[in-house]
């Protein structure tokens, strides 16, 4: 008949962090053990029928599963409401992993509601979980937000599913159950990244804020049973509150770089093999911008379908792997963060992110602007790299440099599912903006030829400046990373090629 899991107990308390051996040492193996707190014996299971004298087609687990993807996908938004806040590189990491993680944790609880006949997946749940993600969102702080998050609204969902599947028939709603046990697998992932997190960054809940979540959580019944639709549904987490995503994003003091060593980059691009692959990794490096601008796509872009939260998602991640992919290039040729900085791309030598930035209101992108972000990065940018990438693609693997040959490889498959996305959300992101969106091919392609010009323009100059500033740190900086290169990753019977000149 199948095994039946006790009520999770989640290791979620910040204050007591708790052992492996004693999760280990937990018998009820059907959650991750993770989750477990004590090695006390279970209650006996207690059955909850699905249905009543007056079901018709629906049982009641269908409106539960409907409640639990709304949390999920407040979860979802409160991490892009916040994660902009994330300062160190691992802490953006994750962030933007958990992203797509979450993402793929509604998507299922999405597609089993679609499943029972009648189930939809965007029917109305009740206010009073909008209520209780409101009250997440708007911590006093940064690390509240985590604690309320990662912590608070995350125990009373794993107990929530835990509870069921230790009540639910085995057999009758074994759908149910498997996907409950996958959530949980993830779920315990993050759990143990929030751990190593507290560790490193000891935090004490702010106990008004904890007290005011804990209400929430009680007015919602702790998330143990479907909520009724009683007068106006909920909307999405955020929405009618005072809540902003700061201007720009977390750095840790230091990160600017020390050498102005790109124009040189630059200069040498078309025409030095090794200053593209100085490029290529520093670039991937900087791509781990581009996902923190896309938490605001997700957090703005609340009228928009699930699916294009999905595929912004998955699309952010990509980027997110793709800094890190450059990142960890750079230091296999001996160079560090620390040597060559990670600037933000707004402002990147004007400042060093300073506390007071994240207080700084950012400015809200509606239906337009979101449509030009999409538009820029899908049609313009992404799809204007591909022909330099392809070269330098071939250059690193017929010089048998086959790690940056990979790193170009995965970054252009990529790339070429990234702008199916902008084909894929574009009309749409244009209806909602009231954007005329005939021949926007056309137009990407002029603004990539315009974008272009600008370039060859300022390289001109560059050139100029390189040529009559060689005796420089910068330049001894520039020197010193080629030689690097050269020494850790040798290409193989690589003459020197003339290529395409630098990318917009």
């Amino acid at each position: 008949m199948g095994s039946r899991y006790p009520e999770s107990k989640l290791l979620l308390d910040t204050n007591k962090v708790p052992s492996h051996t004693a999760a280990a040492a937990n018998p009820c193996h059907g959650f991750p053990l993770v989750y477990m707190t004590t090695t006390e014996t279970p209650a006996p299971a207690t059955r909850a029928a699905q249905v009543d004298r007056n079901t018709r087609i629906k049982p009641r687990i269908v409106a539960q599963l409907n409640d639990w993807q709304y949390v999920e996908r407040s979860i979802h938004r409160l991490l892009a409401g916040w994660g902009r806040h994330f300062c160190e590189w691992d802490g953006k990491s994750a962030c933007h992993r958990h992203i797509w993680e979450q993402a793929e944790v509604v998507r299922r609880l999405r597609e089993r509601v679609a499943e029972f006949p009648g189930g939809k997946p965007d029917a109305p749940v009740s206010a009073r979980l909008q209520e209780l993600a409101n009250t997440v969102l708007l911590a006093p702080s940064f690390e509240d937000a985590l604690d309320g998050t990662c912590q608070l609204l995350t125990k009373a969902l794993a107990a929530s599913y835990a509870a069921y599947v230790r009540n639910a028939h085995p057999i009758h709603d074994a759908p149910t159950v498997r996907l409950l046990h996958e959530i949980t697998g993830a779920k315990e992932q993050e759990w143990l990244w929030y751990r190593e997190w507290r560790r490193d960054h000891p935090h004490q809940t702010d106990a008004d804020y904890k007290a005011r979540v804990e209400k929430a959580l009680a007015d919602c019944g702790n998330l143990l049973e479907a909520l009724p639709v009683e007068g106006q549904p909920a909307a999405p987490c955020g929405v009618g509150v005072d809540f902003f995503l700061p201007r720009f994003t977390g750095r840790p003091p230091g990160s600017k770089p020390k050498y102005n060593f790109m124009p040189y980059v630059q200069a040498e691009f078309a025409t030095n093999v090794d200053a593209r692959r100085l490029f290529w990794a520093y670039g991937y490096m900087m791509e781990k911008n581009l996902p923190d601008d896309q938490l605001m796509w997700i957090w703005y872009g609340h009228e928009m379908p699930w699916d294009f939260h999905h595929d912004v998602s998955r699309h952010l991640w990509d980027e997110s792997r793709h800094g890190d992919s450059g990142l960890s290039r750079l230091k296999d040729f001996g160079i560090s963060m620390e040597e060559i900085g990670f600037p933000s791309y707004a402002g990147s030598n004007e400042r060093n992110g300073a506390e007071a930035d994240l207080a700084a209101p950012g400015d809200p992108l509606g239906p337009k602007e979101l449509h030009d972000a999409v538009f820029f990065t899908g049609m313009v940018a992404e799809s204007g790299h591909f022909e330099v990438k392809n070269e330098a693609f071939t250059d690193f693997r017929n010089g048998n440099d086959l790690d940056s040959a990979e790193m170009m490889l995965f970054d252009i498959i990529d790339e070429t599912a990234h702008v199916q996305y902008a084909h894929k959300w574009l009309p749409v992101l244009a209806e909602k903006a009231g954007i005329d969106n005939s021949g926007y091919r056309e137009r990407a392609v002029q603004e990539r030829k315009r974008r272009q010009a600008e370039v060859h323009a300022k390289l001109e100059k560059e050139k100029e400046f390189v040529a009559n500033s060689k005796d420089t740190p910068d330049y001894a900086f520039y020197q010193d990373c080629l030689r690097r290169i050269r020494e850790t990753a040798p290409l193989e019977g690589a003459a020197e090629t003339i290529r395409s000149p630098l990318p917009m």
